[in-house]
């Protein structure tokens, strides 16, 4: 492949997955086609296909696309030496991701995807979630080293408990998700995690 074409063919993905994305905010995912995405983007039906087998897999390029803009490398979460305060930062963060008009929709509709496509499924957590959750793993790691959180914690499990009760409130509407829900998740999670005192 010439550097022309390889130029190319990557202006060309990332008209594609710009439109996707667009075309989710604007359509929804129900109305949401391959022929739309095409016209959108210029690009011939037969382009997306031989590139991405379904739209659900368009969806998830696109938004790998959009981290790796915001990201620029390897997910981490902020170390300071105060996990309370620093989960605190990312769950208001992600709170705030969520409730976000932009992504709501392409996000609801990824987890659509994934939850119907398990090839998707198997991608989403090799090329996105495993590297998140590998970044949370190694912040609980920290504090564990620190002391802050008891040894025989499995920093799986804790991740499930710290980011859980948030994706699974949004997922099915259960209660408003707000910087003070956050709050409570961290606080909640972190008074069980934390070392027991013996009795003096």
């Amino acid at each position: 492949m010439t550097p022309n074409t390889a130029r190319r063919r990557e202006t060309s993905r990332r008209a594609i997955l710009t439109a996707a994305f667009d075309l989710l905010q604007e359509t929804g995912y129900a109305k949401l086609s391959i022929e739309g995405i095409a016209a959108r983007a210029g690009v011939g039906k037969q382009t997306i296909y031989r590139w991405w087998p379904s739209k659900g897999a368009v969806i998830f390029d696109a938004f790998l696309m959009l981290s790796e803009a915001t990201e620029g490398g390897p997910p981490t979460l902020p170390d300071t030496g105060d996990l309370a305060a620093d989960l605190t930062v990312v769950l208001r963060a992600t709170v705030e991701e969520m409730n976000d008009p932009r992504y709501e929709q392409p996000m609801r509709a990824l987890a659509t995807e994934i939850a119907l496509d398990p090839e998707l499924a198997a991608a989403y957590a090799e090329r996105l979630d495993g590297p998140l959750k590998e970044a949370k793993r190694q912040r609980l790691r920290s504090a564990q080293q620190a002391g802050q959180i008891a040894d025989d914690v499995d920093l799986g499990v804790a991740v499930d408990m710290i980011w859980g009760p948030i994706l699974n409130r949004w997922l099915h509407r259960s209660g408003p998700l707000t910087a003070e829900y956050a709050d409570l998740v961290v606080s909640t999670a972190l008074n069980g995690l934390r070392p027991r005192r013996s009795a003096e």
